[in-house]
């Protein structure tokens, strides 16, 4: 059974920061492309950070510089530190997983990637 568990949401003021974990379960977790997506209330869902098999990442530039994507094989895990938080980057964060997928492959939108979380809520308050 697929299980993406997103973990570390929460409140926080302008300017600070906050580390969200994924724990990934029940699929070749190393073969797999990661992202982030958020969704915030009556928008659409949008990427965040990707990380291919091979570790290079990519960012949507309203968080380039302020977010790092990063993931650990050997736990199964992908983690989201976002410092600097704006108000405007509160949402649902959502963790996915490509499945089986090239190297170097860097998956930006959604229908590239088959498995996804639950989502945790962050709150950036001004």
């Amino acid at each position: 059974q697929v299980q993406l568990v997103e973990s570390g949401g929460g409140l926080v003021q302008a300017g600070g920061s906050l580390s969200l974990s994924c724990a990934a379960s029940g699929f070749t977790f190393s073969g797999s492309a990661l992202g982030w997506f958020r969704q915030a209330p009556g928008k659409e869902r949008e990427s965040v950070a990707g990380i291919s098999r091979s570790g290079r990442t990519r960012y949507r530039g309203a968080v380039e510089g302020r977010f790092t994507i990063s993931r650990d094989n050997a736990k199964n895990m992908v983690y989201l530190q976002m410092n600097s938080l704006k108000p405007e980057d509160t949402a649902v964060y959502y963790c996915a997983a490509s499945g089986p997928t090239g190297w170097t492959t860097l998956a930006s939108y959604s229908y590239e990637y088959k498995y996804w979380g639950q989502g945790t809520q962050v709150t950036v308050s001004s």
